[in-house]
């Protein structure tokens, strides 16, 4: 597994955006799929996006489709999200993810299929 810390959370307003990132320490980082989840309270945790081992193939999901970018620097060991036009749903805990059984490749969306996770940071959108 590698370890994740997440930075970049903070209290924004609505149409602002912010840009999360996640340092993974280990040296297997380059063979992970990576993916950005997110959880409010009271729902369930869901993905906002996920990137290949080798940055080539992005998916993003509904929530924030049209208004993120995922990228990846395996030199640095580190993945971003870049979030614009935020809205007050956008409000909640976002968890840098990484997979690591799956050679790489992003198989799904399902919290379960990531095996390592990061202690998360908060994103508050004011309106």
């Amino acid at each position: 597994q590698v370890q994740l810390v997440e930075s970049g959370g903070g209290l924004v307003q609505a149409g602002d955006s912010l840009r999360l990132s996640c340092a993974a320490s280990g040296n297997s980082f380059g063979s992970y799929a990576m993916g950005w989840f997110r959880q409010a309270p009271g729902k369930e945790r869901e993905r906002v996006a996920a990137i290949d081992w080798s940055g080539a193939r992005t998916y993003y999901d509904d929530s924030m489709k049209g208004r993120s970018t995922i990228s990846r620097d395996n030199a640095k060991n580190t993945i971003v999200l870049q979030m614009n036009s935020l809205k007050p749903e956008d409000t909640a805990v976002y968890y840098c993810a990484g997979d690591g059984t799956h050679g790489g490749v992003v198989v799904g969306r399902q919290p379960r299929l990531y095996d390592s996770w990061g202690q998360g940071t908060q994103v508050t959108v004011s309106s």
